[in-house]
C-alpha cells in the first residue's frame, strides 16, 4: 500500500466536528485500501463462494451513501446506483466494473452526502428512511453510514492482503 495521508479526527472537538472526520476518515480509508491497484486486482474475489471484492466495496458503499443521505433527505425515490430495486447485493458484482465507473460513482454519492451534512442546521435534522419506514436524524445517519464503513474496511483489510499476496505471511 502507499503512504498514509489520511487526516485523523479531532482529539477535542464538538460532536458534529467528530463525527465528520471520523467519518471522513473511514472514506480515506476504503480509498487507501484501494490505491496503487488496477480494475483486475480490484476486481479480485476473497475466495468462493463469495463475490466480495474491493471494486465491489467501493460500489456498495456508494449505494449506501445514496441511500442513507440522498433517499433521506432529499429524495426517498432516487434509484440505487446499480440495481432497479433496493438491492444492496447488486453493487458487490464488479465482474464488469472498472476503478473509474465505482470511483466516480462512489465520490459523487461522498459529496452528496457531505454537501447534505453541510447544508443541515444540526445534527437533530430528521428525514424519512423510507426502507424502514421511519424518521432519523442525520446524527443517528451519521453514525450508521460511519459503522458501514468500519465494518466493510475490515473486509477491505483482507481483500487487499489476499491481493497483495500477504495472506499467511
Amino acid at each position: 500500500m502507499t503512504t498514509d495521508h489520511r487526516i485523523g479526527p479531532p482529539h477535542v472537538g464538538s460532536e458534529r466536528e467528530t463525527l465528520r472526520a471520523f467519518l471522513d476518515y473511514q472514506r480515506a480509508t476504503l480509498a487507501m485500501k484501494c490505491e496503487g491497484l488496477g480494475d483486475e486486482q480490484l476486481r479480485e474475489k476473497s475466495m468462493p463462494p463469495s463475490t466480495l471484492s474491493l471494486l465491489g466495496l467501493v460500489r456498495h458503499m456508494a449505494e449506501v451513501e445514496r441511500a442513507w443521505f440522498r433517499r433521506v433527505f432529499e429524495d426517498a425515490e432516487a434509484p440505487m446506483v446499480w440495481s432497479d430495486k433496493i438491492d444492496f447485493q447488486a453493487a458487490y458484482d464488479a465482474s464488469r466494473s472498472t476503478r473509474a465507473e465505482a470511483f466516480a460513482a462512489w465520490e459523487a454519492e461522498v459529496e452528496n452526502s457531505r454537501r447534505i451534512e453541510r447544508e443541515a442546521a444540526s445534527l437533530a435534522l430528521t428525514g424519512h428512511q423510507p426502507r424502514w419506514g421511519e424518521d432519523v436524524s442525520l446524527r443517528m445517519v451519521m453514525v450508521h453510514v460511519l459503522l458501514e464503513y468500519g465494518r466493510h474496511n475490515g473486509h477491505a483489510d483482507f481483500l487487499r492482503e489476499g491481493v497483495d499476496g500477504t495472506v499467511g505471511a
